[in-house]
């Protein structure tokens, strides 16, 4: 039966178009370049690119420093859990860290501007944090994204804050740039990064980034919990466990 209207048919192949770049994206030989993957998907470049930022937004699809185009970490946990696969799994990984510190856990991608999160496990304490899947968050107050600003170059991160600024979102955000840059030359020298309180109200978290092969952050892991759970020196001593998921999950996203 036609679809009546038009926005059916419109949503329907605006659809198509997507599994198709999702198709390509998968295929054998990548990472790909975006005219080869319009041209493998037979649509427009700038529709692949729209697309293309969504799926990475969504964690489908990674985009490497040579602009290339790979499947993201959700595109190979689908994979995974179509073939059975588990050992070594991006939820295996995230589980044990949990298991380890009893709190919450957030995986995140680098999104541009923001971090992405992908995968969240509730802890095992009585609240909840208002964190979702899908959600944006800014790199300057979360220990995620001051994980991954530590690891990259001084001059894209100038180039970071000033498109961004330093928006306050609690009283202990970072408020200059030279706060920030102190901190981060801290996180490079620990491994590890703090939000105290900064992105949040009463919620305490430590990240660490995760890094690709050519060495740049393509996401963090963070435990978060409240700040009447554990104090500052407690989840720092969550670090080491933090670390070893972080090198974990590197060849998984």
């Amino acid at each position: 039966m036609a679809p009546r209207g038009g926005r059916a048919s419109a949503a329907g192949s605006a659809l198509e178009k997507s599994l198709r770049v999702l198709e390509a994206v998968a295929a054998p030989h990548g990472p790909h370049r975006l005219t080869d993957l319009a041209a493998a998907a037979a649509v427009p470049k700038s529709s692949a690119f729209r697309i293309l930022t969504s799926l990475i937004e969504q964690g489908f699809v990674r985009q490497g420093a040579d602009s290339r185009y790979g499947p993201g970490p959700r595109l190979r946990g689908l994979g995974a859990l179509v073939t059975g696969g588990e050992p070594a799994s991006i939820g295996h990984v995230l589980g044990e860290l949990r298991r380890t510190t009893g709190h919450t856990v957030h995986l995140a991608l680098h999104t541009g501007e923001t971090i992405t999160y992908i995968r969240k496990l509730e802890g095992d304490q009585p609240f909840r944090t208002a964190s979702r899947i899908g959600m944006r968050m800014p790199l300057h107050t979360t220990a995620i994204g001051k994980s991954i600003l530590a690891h990259l170059p001084d001059e894209e991160v100038r180039t970071l804050i000033a498109a961004t600024g330093l928006p306050q979102r609690t009283p202990r955000t970072l408020a200059t740039t030279e706060a920030l840059h102190a901190q981060l030359a801290e996180v490079r020298a620990r491994g590890f990064a703090l939000d105290d309180e900064e992105n949040e109200p009463t919620i305490r978290c430590v990240g660490a980034a995760v890094l690709g092969p050519d060495g740049r952050p393509v996401g963090g892991v963070s435990v978060t919990t409240v700040t009447l759970l554990a104090s500052r020196e407690e989840i720092e001593t969550y670090a080491p466990a933090l670390r070893a998921a972080a090198q974990a999950l590197a060849p998984l996203l």
